[in-house]
């Protein structure tokens, strides 16, 4: 999901995005520990992609 994509969003999809996004990361992470998933990198794009989220919520939140 690109920046452009996560601005356009407004403040109630950013926070279903956000919930959706950390269960999937949980669960990677929980797969990952039992055995090695095929593409490791996917955990990091899902962790920065939380981060992005966060941070256009947070934005969001303060120019209200």
């Amino acid at each position: 999901m690109k920046n452009s994509e996560i601005r356009a969003l407004s403040l109630n999809e950013l926070k279903q995005k956000l919930a959706s996004e950390q269960e999937a990361y949980n669960k990677l992470k929980f797969a990952h520990s039992i055995s090695p998933i095929e593409n490791p990198m996917k955990i990091k794009q899902t962790r920065k992609l939380i981060a992005r989220l966060q941070t256009e919520l947070r934005a969001k939140e303060l120019a209200n």
